[in-house]
């Protein structure tokens, strides 16, 4: 009797066996992957003589304390990257499980030496699809904004926190904030704009290392190295309640001000 039992199971014991395998083979091409991808960003932060992300994460500026004493290049500023080679750094990124839902990562457009730079939260799904930021509703209003500044998108630049979107829409995490930030850092270097406006409470949060609500950040400038930062509330926000674009507006405002 027994061996019968046996017998009869052995077909649900081959598929489980495979389907395992294939299950153990997928794991194994991911963790490939992923190892590749980092494997790259180190190689590209010891090309250029940089520190790794988590230095960035604090706002080191030089090299200081992250190369050997007697090195050459100890204690001088990072070398600058334009955008272009920012984007090449980034490649088919994988540093994060967002990778594997994108259509297209959003990396960011307009003009690399804007003096007003637009920092939101992350893509959606109309930015996912046409690989560029704020192309959605929201991202009209955005438009509409800048046209009321007397400016045109290819005047201003306008990226994101996350580069990938996140499913349904939902708020990034942090530990996917922490590996895409370095990229917005070196993109924020490369272009050195006079004043950067963080759309909503992610950018604003993520930028300034605070958790202090939005509404409290608005309406008044803050610093992010050295650079003037104005929080106001994301365009999303604003679909939803249209009573805050008069607040937006005057933060709008200010930083026209501030640019004139």
């Amino acid at each position: 009797m027994k061996g019968v039992e046996i017998k009869t199971l052995e077909p649900y014991f081959h598929i489980k066996k495979g389907f395992m395998a294939e299950a153990r083979e997928e794991m194994r091409g991911e963790l490939l992957k992923m190892a590749g991808s980092l494997k790259t960003f180190i190689q590209s932060q010891r090309e250029f003589c940089r520190p790794l992300s988590f230095l960035y994460l604090k706002g080191e500026e030089t090299l200081k304390g992250s190369l050997p004493p007697d090195h050459p290049q100890n204690g001088q500023k990072l070398p600058s990257l334009t955008l272009e080679e920012v984007r090449r750094e980034i490649g088919d990124c994988q540093m994060c499980p967002l990778s594997r839902g994108r259509t297209n990562l959003v990396f960011g457009e307009g003009n690399p030496r804007a003096d007003l730079v637009f920092v939101g939260e992350a893509p959606g799904e109309d930015e996912d699809r046409q690989g560029r930021p704020f192309v959605g509703r929201a991202g009209q209003l955005l438009t509409r904004i800048i046209t009321a500044m007397k400016l045109t998108r290819k005047d201003v630049y306008i990226c994101n926190i996350l580069k990938c979107r996140p499913p349904g829409n939902r708020n990034p995490k942090p530990e996917e904030i922490e590996a895409c930030e370095p990229f917005l850092i070196r993109q924020l270097e490369a272009i050195k704009p006079r004043i950067i406006c963080a759309l909503g409470t992610f950018a604003a949060h993520t930028l300034l290392q605070t958790d202090v609500p939005i509404t409290v950040l608005r309406g008044k400038f803050h610093a992010y190295q050295g650079i003037k930062l104005m929080p106001t509330y994301h365009p999303a926000y604003l679909l939803r309640n249209p009573g805050a674009k008069k607040q937006v507006w005057e933060d709008i405002k200010m930083i026209m001000e501030a640019i004139a």
